[in-house]
């Protein structure tokens, strides 16, 4: 099975900054699209952004773009998001998935994971 493990949540005040990180133990992100989606509470999925394979560009969601930048490093298989200017809204646990679950802008993504948890609250 699909093993993938996000870390670096955390509680942080409105305007402040996390980087989340995802990895995995056996699967290789390197020629797969990437995504990350999120989960508020109460909520369903909502993609946030994409990145390409290799070093494909990055998308994202309206909401969170331009204070959101997914990157990625295939030498460690490491994918992060680092997300600044953080909101209430922002609120949520986030997933990594790959492009087999998931595409941009859907809502309808596949999660398999944990997650990490961010709360944005003063």
């Amino acid at each position: 099975a699909l093993h993938l493990v996000e870390s670096g949540g955390d509680w942080v005040q409105p305007g402040g900054s996390l980087r989340l990180s995802c990895t995995s133990s056996n699967f290789t992100f390197r020629d797969y699209i990437m995504h990350w989606v999120r989960q508020a509470p109460g909520k369903g999925l909502e993609w946030v952004s994409s990145i390409g394979a290799r070093d494909g560009p990055a998308t994202y969601a309206a909401s969170v773009k331009d204070r959101f930048t997914a990157f990625r490093d295939n030498a460690k298989n490491m994918l992060y998001l680092q997300m600044d200017s953080l909101k209430t809204d922002d609120t949520g646990v986030y997933f990594c998935t790959p492009s087999n679950d998931c595409s941009s802008g859907s809502s309808s993504c596949r999660v398999r994971s944990q997650g990490t948890r961010v709360t944005v609250s003063s």
